[in-house]
């Protein structure tokens, strides 16, 4: 007899991989194609090979060019800025709730967490309005009479603190989780053995949940290579496009006012997505061979 077909899998697996198609897979192959052209969203793509990459990458008379060094380098400012506070804070906040004497654990998770729930724009007000330096906590309390959002470093460090506040809450979860899957008595043992805190978080922490860190630190990296809504709510990309990141031109160049440059989007943000595979690769090969 024939085995019957078993159709349960497909109900599951089905409409993930309909919406992964429909609003991933396909969009992304159409983006690809729109680089290669001279689109502006209303009229049909004309082909015009590698001109647009060439221009980005290599004319240098160009606004294109200009606005992707500029962009490119401010992103890279604010991943280099993120990234290791959202991995370090979050781990050692999951090591230090990990202590036995810290009482109201899943209360300070909870706490920590609520903040990833907001909406950026939401998130942003919060902010803007603190360091507000005629109404808010900052210039009423500290005596700071300095327009955060117009004036270096203090619009990056805006940038910063509202990233941070909302995002330190999801990798905490997922650190926790890990280092609570630790044996305790590995722990019990180094401690009987003379080993500090620092030397038991070093050779059983850390290797211990070395997965779970490779995954966070890639992603967060990712994630922060495609950061928009923060520079565009707090500093609108100023003082004088010194956090006006790639995202931002991208969206412009689509988007903004006056006739649309699809193509030339395009082509940034299939750039964009190659310097994050690259750099998710790179990432994901050093430590894995370091933790091996």
């Amino acid at each position: 007899m024939k085995k019957k077909l078993n159709l349960a899998p497909v109900f599951f697996v089905g409409p993930h991989v309909i919406l992964f198609v429909v609003f991933i897979l396909l969009p992304t192959i159409y983006g690809i194609y729109a680089s290669f052209t001279k689109w502006n969203l209303m009229n049909d793509p004309v082909w015009v090979g590698f001109d647009n990459y060439k221009t980005i990458l290599f004319d240098t008379k160009s606004t294109f060019h200009t606005q992707f060094n500029n962009g490119l380098k401010n992103t890279l400012i604010f991943v280099a800025l993120s990234v290791p506070l959202l991995i370090v804070l979050p781990l050692l906040i999951a090591v230090a709730l990990e202590h036995k004497k810290v009482k109201g654990k899943s209360l300070i998770q909870a706490i920590l967490y609520v903040p990833g729930l907001i909406s950026i724009s939401a998130g942003a007000l919060i902010w803007l309005l603190l360091f507000n330096k005629q109404l808010g906590m900052v210039g009423n309390v500290f005596g700071s009479d300095i327009s955060w959002p117009t004036h270096q470093p203090y619009a990056w460090i805006l940038i910063i603190i509202i990233t941070i506040w909302g995002g330190v809450g999801g990798n905490l979860i997922i650190y926790r989780a890990s280092i609570s899957g630790v044996a305790q008595d590995l722990y019990e043992s180094a401690e009987m053995d003379g080993a500090g805190p620092i030397r038991r978080f070093a050779s059983i922490t850390l290797p211990s949940i070395r997965f779970p860190l490779i995954y966070t630190f890639v992603m967060t990296t990712a994630g922060a290579f495609n950061v928009f809504g923060q520079p565009l709510m707090m500093t609108d990309g100023g003082p004088r496009q010194s956090t006006h990141v790639l995202m931002m031109y991208i969206r412009q160049l689509a988007f903004g006012n006056g006739e649309s440059i699809a193509g030339m989007a395009s082509a940034m943000a299939v750039l964009l997505g190659l310097v994050i595979l690259l750099i998710s690769a790179l990432q994901y090969y050093v430590m894995n061979r370091n933790a091996a």
